[in-house]
């Protein structure tokens, strides 16, 4: 394995839909593993092939139709495929895998959470607290240099939003998510990488909504996607991006790339 390790992850929002920028983000980025979510394909179907000619022949998959769907794409070899039920319902939202020099990888998507933050009127937002809760039990007890990344779907910081006032009711921003993935990332001590390269109040977003016809406009963002990694691993990491020029592509995803770059 090279002494260096350059980690891609992506809420591709259809891998099949955009595949052109996929193809276009790999050819300049040259990742060694690239971490999608919300792929929305089974893996009958996942288009591998296209990856394979970039070099990604080790592929392991956990998708589902039409819905959510992960998977890690990679030029290095890949162990001990599982997945963790955090959703409790047998949705595809995460994947984990061991990588050459035995750290592990961890991609999940956690759930979006409906529109209302209110677990008695909105199940959705039980269901992701629920999610991040077992995820926190899982992690309590981790005893292995880990890398875990993905969609969070939560914006934890006032300066991961674009309105720390105006959000504070909204699903993602809620104080209750921040305290439940605060919880999270203390379980284990998790190393926000984002956060260590780009240190707050600096602006840092990663999903800009569909339903502004010119993102950059209003640049009403979040940093909804994250790159954790345990503390010895985490000492390990030579740079973090994001590729905000992604969110401007022709048919975009509303998440944009992460990149991080690690030295062993």
């Amino acid at each position: 394995m090279a002494d260096t390790l350059k980690i891609a992850s992506w809420n591709i929002n259809s891998v099949r839909a955009r595949m052109d920028i996929v193809t276009r983000f790999l050819t300049e980025e040259q990742p060694d593993i690239l971490c999608l979510q919300e792929t929305k394909v089974v893996d009958t179907i996942f288009p591998g092939d296209p990856f394979r000619k970039l070099g990604y022949v080790h592929q392991v998959l956990n998708g589902q139709p039409m819905h959510h769907g992960v998977a890690i794409l990679s030029k290095l070899p890949l162990d001990e495929d599982l997945r963790h039920d955090w959703q409790d319902n047998g949705e595809a939202r995460h994947i984990g895998v061991r990588l050459p020099n035995g750290i592990r990888l961890e991609n999940v998507y956690i759930p979006a959470g409906g529109d209302i933050p209110d677990r008695t009127l909105n199940p959705k937002f039980g269901q992701k607290l629920d999610f991040v809760e077992r995820m926190t039990r899982w992690s309590e007890v981790l005893a292995e240099p880990t890398v875990i990344v993905g969609d969070f779907n939560i914006a934890p910081l006032e300066c991961d939003v674009w309105s720390h006032k105006q959000l504070l009711d909204v699903v993602s921003h809620t104080p209750i998510e921040v305290a439940a993935l605060t919880r999270l990332q203390q379980s284990h001590d998790w190393v926000d990488l984002g956060r260590h390269f780009v240190p707050p109040p600096q602006r840092l977003y990663t999903w800009w909504s569909y339903r502004s016809k010119d993102w950059t406009a209003n640049d009403r963002g979040r940093r909804l996607d994250h790159m954790w990694a345990s503390p010895a691993v985490a000492k390990q990491a030579t740079a973090h991006r994001v590729l905000e020029g992604c969110r401007s592509w022709l048919k975009p995803s509303d998440h944009i790339p992460l990149v991080t770059e690690f030295a062993f």
